[in-house]
């Protein structure tokens, strides 16, 4: 199918602001408009392809928000999801189903800091990295008052927090990072980005394709960078705190092409990348089929604190050295690797 043109009410220079989608202006414009240009409904594609929209929310990607993602070039997420709108309107006919990711926080969450205090009762402070030995030496501690008011056991709570940092640490990824506050279930920042939210459900009513929401991240006791799963799953007696995303990889199987974007090429994204490479099996048979817009995601970077850049660009080479295709929102779908024998014989 040829590339298709940008729709009349997609507003490029909007991308970095909220405002309400008028949701049933799209549900009229889009029935018409797939009829136009002749898009048939997704139940109907014989090459199917996904695109996962990891953490596409206005507390990561909007400025002055929470957690803005904004790379070295100070605009990231907004350039990204300009890009990504453009790439989900122009593909509108070939983009079988989009899963979009939601980060989901409570205030009383480990990585939080509220969870935390030092000797003399002060909370840490946000981008505070919490090491294992930081927690066996006394000099961050439970703030039992959490555990209380969650009904955790104060005893299970402390171990738990030791369990955890000594746990992280074995991962060999990143220390107990402490967060701002953001992502807060209820608040303005879980939303998506309006027009990426427009572009989701326009592209939903078009192709009578139900977006499938991953929520996660709400677990009080670990971490859930990646869509597929926390960072910790079991607590310090064995007990099970979290399970993979087992169904989510089962649906991805079913598709033969997995596209991913979103934020942050350093964290969510990358984690949710090394989820998928985790399992053989899993990487033998998704890693060829995956592609990742390089020009729709951006690496966390606050000036002076942290800049996870060099990190992020390596991973990218490690994802592309285990078989997956790094390619950039504007090259055609049908020239993708691997694609292209494919798309060549759905034509003829």
């Amino acid at each position: 199918m040829a590339e298709l043109p940008l729709p009349a009410h997609f507003d490029p220079s909007r991308v970095g602001e909220v405002w309400r989608v008028p949701y049933e202006d799209r549900a009229r414009d889009a029935p018409v408009w797939a009829d136009e240009h002749g898009i048939v409904p997704a139940a109907e594609d014989s090459l199917r392809i996904c695109l996962l929209a990891v953490d596409v929310q206005n507390t990561f990607c909007i400025p002055d928000f929470e957690l803005f993602v904004a790379g070295r070039s100070g605009t990231g997420a907004v350039d990204d999801n300009r890009r990504l709108c453009q790439f989900v309107y122009r593909n509108l006919g070939e983009i079988t189903q989009i899963f979009p990711s939601l980060d989901t926080h409570h205030t009383m969450q480990v990585f939080h800091a509220i969870w935390l205090v030092d000797e003399q009762g002060n909370h840490p402070a946000p981008f505070t990295l919490i090491s294992a030995e930081d927690v066996t030496a006394g000099r961050w501690r439970l703030n039992s008052a959490v555990a209380r008011a969650l009904g955790i056991d104060v005893d299970y709570a402390e171990r738990h927090l030791a369990y955890y940092t000594r746990r992280l640490a074995e991962g060999g990824k990143y220390d107990l990072t402490i967060w701002p506050y953001h992502a807060m279930l209820g608040g303005i920042g879980h939303a998506l980005v309006s027009a990426v939210e427009e572009a989701v459900f326009f592209h939903g009513v078009a192709r009578y394709s139900n977006p499938e929401f991953q929520v996660k991240g709400d677990n009080p006791l670990t971490e859930h960078y990646s869509m597929l799963g926390p960072e910790v799953t079991e607590g310090p007696d064995g007990d099970r705190l979290a399970r993979k995303n087992t169904g989510l990889i089962e649906k991805l199987l079913t598709f033969d092409a997995i596209v991913v974007a979103g934020q942050a090429k350093s964290h969510c994204l990358a984690w949710t990348i090394d989820d998928l490479l985790k399992d053989e099996q899993v990487r033998e048979r998704l890693a060829e089929r995956t592609f990742l817009l390089e020009d729709c995601t951006s690496p966390v970077v606050v000036p002076g604190v942290v800049d996870y850049t060099d990190e992020a660009d390596a991973a990218f080479e490690r994802y592309a050295a285990a078989g997956m295709h790094v390619v950039r929102s504007t090259d055609p779908i049908p020239s993708w690797p691997g694609l292209s024998s494919r798309v060549a014989a759905e034509q003829t």
